[in-house]
């Protein structure tokens, strides 16, 4: 056997400066602030799906609302073409029952006083929903960079130990450490951007949320205060326009 096919047959050497090899060198501290930053990381990725998949529903319901609601004859009419546990037909749903329930106030209220908070409660009621996990996208973005950090710290320490120890800096003494104090940096700003980005993206769909709420509600108050004659204007669905006829063309008759 010639030595190149021996040297090809050799198993290559471990790399002793790997993930796994800088978290079993750190022990339980670096393993310890691993499993945090993989949980925060793990949570803001499960926030930003769910969360996108709720913004969309509601999202979608405005369009519904926009095309359809404001053609019935009445709001009881339109609650009922809404989708259940939505947050449109909540908001009806609870303009409806401060409706009712105004008859029957014994100290004299103004409607549209009585109607404007109801409806204001409803809306914030919805928007705190909407805002839920927000604040661990927000807390992830902004402690995970220091959780990694103290990674970083406890790895410097060791290195410099190891150096004291062994009484010169070798690379063979400190690659492990430092080694391991980059890799919980890096961690670190792997946990944090993803979190601040998502936070960001999802805040600024919230809001546009909140104005499309915000236009219905100041809809629905209007509507109801004037007992159903002021109400936005909802295109006309477009229809296939109808070919006119040609107009026929006088043929000359022979005298």
């Amino acid at each position: 056997m010639s030595i190149a096919a021996a040297a090809a047959a050799a198993p290559k050497p471990a790399n002793p400066y790997g993930l796994m090899e800088a978290l079993e060198q750190g022990g339980v501290i670096a393993w310890s602030v691993f499993i945090i930053l993989v949980g925060m990381s793990i949570g803001t990725f499960f926030i930003l799906f769910t969360k996108l998949i709720e913004q969309q529903k509601v999202i979608n319901q405005y369009k519904k609302v926009r095309t359809t609601f404001w053609r019935s004859n009445s709001l009881k009419e339109g609650a009922a073409k809404l989708e259940k546990n939505t947050a449109y037909k909540q908001l009806v749903d609870d303009g409806i029952a401060a409706q009712e329930q105004h008859s029957k106030l014994t100290d004299p209220v103004e409607a549209h006083d009585w109607l404007h908070g109801s409806l204001a409660r409803s809306e914030n009621a919805i928007n705190w929903k909407l805002g839920g996990g927000l604040a661990f996208l927000a807390t992830v973005g902004s402690t995970s960079p220091f959780v990694g950090l103290f990674g970083t710290v406890i790895g410097i320490y060791r290195a410099l130990i190891k150096i004291g120890a062994s009484g010169q800096a070798s690379i063979d003494a400190v690659a492990g450490p430092v080694g391991e104090a980059l890799i919980m940096t890096a961690l670190g700003l792997v946990v944090a951007v993803p979190a601040v980005l998502a936070y960001n993206f999802l805040q600024r769909r919230n809001k546009q949320i909140a104005e499309d709420l915000s236009s219905f509600s100041t809809d629905l108050l209007g509507y109801m205060v004037s007992n159903g004659a002021v109400k936005p204007v909802v295109s006309a669905t477009p229809t296939a326009a109808t070919p006119t006829a040609k107009p026929a063309v006088a043929t000359p008759t022979k005298a």
